[in-house]
């Protein structure tokens, strides 16, 4: 199949903006729980909807007063915690355009951004985030005004507001439209200088409002429960920002985590309890990757492996099923499968809070064991797929219909078109305006409304897609073989050892890849080994270590050509890094910048 259509269940907004659906909520229900908000004892308190709107509209005032004006754009430089949101609201309820930085960003990263989008004012989370922008301060003209949260500056801007009439703020409020701009996001720069997308309110409230519709049985545990969710993905990143969006649309209880680990996460999904999260594979692969270590610890490595069997065969036997092609799990599946729901799918589920059933994940693609076995264990994962261009998901797997490996069909409203080169073309209402200021870059991805999305996909006769790679990926070897090095890269990953995978091999006689361990996974490696601790230099000589890393690269091999396989590897001591340039914002591999940086490696690799 070439093309898919879903049909549409949401019509693009004719009126009004994002802001204006706070002020709804409140005045239809000025007692209902919108989000969640830890105290200064780390207690999770309860936001109604009126105390919300009551905050947006107090510091729309102050912003007011203190010169921001209808369409300037301000950036947000912060980690994902309620002030964000307050500030995204605030300014949108004023009209004003939203510029995300991530908190990780280099003073070069930053006056880039600061100065493409003419910002005149800046909220960042704490000093050193105010320090990198004063490094740069001299060569932004337009930036008038710094706010730092950590110095609480909300009361105060509260006081500055204070003689304004509200009526000033409605009118401000009113004056937005659908094609108003929302916000101007960044793309990570994977290959080169980060691009502003253009993101309407119109955009920005059909995906949310599509989403909401067509996924919210997803949000609830079990029916009539409230639906909750902790948001923890990165608000400077487009995925985590629909999810706000989406859930102040639809009333999900939401709370902010800032921290993407699992040492910091898991204690607040214990204590928050959501009904559903949203989350990238990563977090997916620290939660297994825990729970398998712990059963090891314990001396259960043997029962949790069977457990994983049972769970993955579970459900691909209710996915056969609901496909037509299956009779269901068996008699005795079914009661393998409720003896380890007991012993171990339980205690994972309780992990995640207890009251987790259903999951949503993007951002990169997810190994299809991995899907499966979160499934068997009783939490469902619709895996999705979009990109800053289409306002986030532009696909995703719907309700009841899950096909496991793939990335799930068109939401509703949107077609997916494959050209005749493999790319994924993207028409919808939630399809960006173009990039600022770069009307080339716009006119090289924009077709008459069509994006050209870059990444290499295929559907099927049900009109699922699965992501095949990216086109300015795929590697050429010397004897001129074409290879998307993605699926390689995920297969190795799987590995427990592992944390990264890069393959190499452009304009080479063959594919090597370059392998970077997981920290955490090491030391318990070791443990469970009686071996003492290494340092990392003599980690990559160990030949055990080395022994286990083979096995993810022959498993890997498995699922190519002989002249796609990966022949040789190496073990780097340290991981790529955001800190170092050799990873985005959003953890994909800079490649070019690996490369370059790891140049006397790769060349090892190709010694005779």
């Amino acid at each position: 199949m070439r093309e898919f259509t879903n049909p549409p269940l949401a019509l693009p907004a004719p009126v009004g903006g994002l802001a204006d659906v706070v002020f709804r909520r409140a005045q239809e229900d000025p007692l209902h729980i919108a989000l969640g908000r830890k105290d200064e004892q780390g207690e999770w308190r309860d936001v109604s909807s009126a105390e919300f709107r009551d905050e947006v509209l107090a510091l729309a005032k102050g912003l007011l007063a203190q010169g921001i004006r209808f369409g300037d754009r301000v950036a947000i430089m912060s980690r994902t915690r309620y002030e964000w949101t307050l500030f995204d609201y605030a300014l949108w309820t004023i009209g004003a355009q939203v510029v995300p930085i991530y908190p990780t960003s280099s003073a070069e990263q930053c006056f880039w951004m600061l100065y493409d989008a003419e910002c005149t004012a800046a909220v960042v989370e704490h000093e050193d985030h105010a320090m990198t922008i004063a490094t740069v301060i001299d060569r932004l003209p337009h930036l008038r005004q710094l706010w730092q949260l950590d110095a609480d500056p909300v009361p105060a801007l509260y006081d500055a507001g204070a003689a304004i009439d509200d009526d000033v703020v409605h009118r401000h409020r009113q004056a937005v439209t659908p094609d108003s701009v929302a916000t101007i996001i960044y793309t990570s720069g994977t290959t080169g200088r980060p691009k502003g997308c253009v993101i309407t309110h119109g955009s920005f409230m059909w995906e949310a409002d599509t989403v909401a519709e067509y996924w919210e049985p997803v949000f609830h545990s079990k029916k009539g429960d409230e639906a909750a969710t902790l948001l923890f993905l990165p608000l400077a990143h487009v995925f985590g920002r629909m999810v706000q969006v989406a859930g102040i649309t639809r009333g999900v209880r939401f709370g902010h985590q800032p921290q993407l680990n699992a040492a910091a996460l898991l204690p607040d999904l214990a204590a928050f309890r959501p009904t559903f999260i949203l989350a990238v594979p990563y977090i997916f692969e620290k939660v297994f990757n825990s729970a398998r270590r712990k059963a090891e610890k314990e001396g259960k490595a043997g029962p949790f492996e069977k457990a994983v069997e049972v769970a993955v065969k579970y459900a691909e036997a209710i996915e056969a099923k609901a496909w037509g092609i299956g009779p269901g799990p068996s008699a005795g599946l079914r009661m393998q499968h409720q003896l380890f729901d007991k012993l171990v799918y339980a205690k994972v589920r309780a992990a995640m809070g207890g009251r987790l059933r259903n999951a949503m994940s993007g951002g990169s693609a997810m190994d299809r064991r991995l899907g499966l076995f979160f499934a068997g264990a009783g939490v469902q994962i619709y895996e999705g797929y979009g990109l800053t261009e289409s306002t986030a998901a532009a696909t995703a797997n719907p309700p009841g219909r899950t096909r496991y490996g793939s990335v799930g069909q068109p939401i509703p409203g949107v077609t997916v078109h494959i050209a005749d080169d493999g790319e994924i073309w993207l028409h919808g209402p939630n399809i960006f305006q173009g990039y600022l200021n770069n009307q080339k870059a716009t006119d090289e991805t924009l077709h008459d409304g069509w994006l050209a999305t870059g990444d290499l996909g295929s559907l099927d006769e049900d009109g699922f897609l699965t992501i095949t790679g990216r086109k300015k990926e795929i590697l050429v070897t010397s004897g001129g073989k074409s290879v998307a090095p993605g699926l390689l890269e995920e297969r190795v990953r799987d590995h427990p050892l592992v944390a990264q995978c890069i393959v190499v091999g452009n304009d080479r006689p063959y594919i090597a890849a370059l392998v970077t361990l997981d920290q955490e996974a090491v030391e318990h490696w070791l443990a469970m080994r009686a071996k003492p601790q290494l340092t990392p230099s003599e980690l990559v000589r160990d030949a055990d270590l080395e022994t286990e890393v083979r096995r993810a690269v022959v498993a890997a091999n498995t699922l190519v050509s002989q002249a796609e396989s990966i022949r040789t590897f190496r073990i780097l001591a340290q991981p790529f890094t955001e800190e170092h340039g050799l990873l985005t914002p959003s953890l994909k591999l800079k490649r070019k910048a690996i490369e370059t940086t790891y140049a006397s490696e790769v060349e090892a690799l190709y010694r005779a």
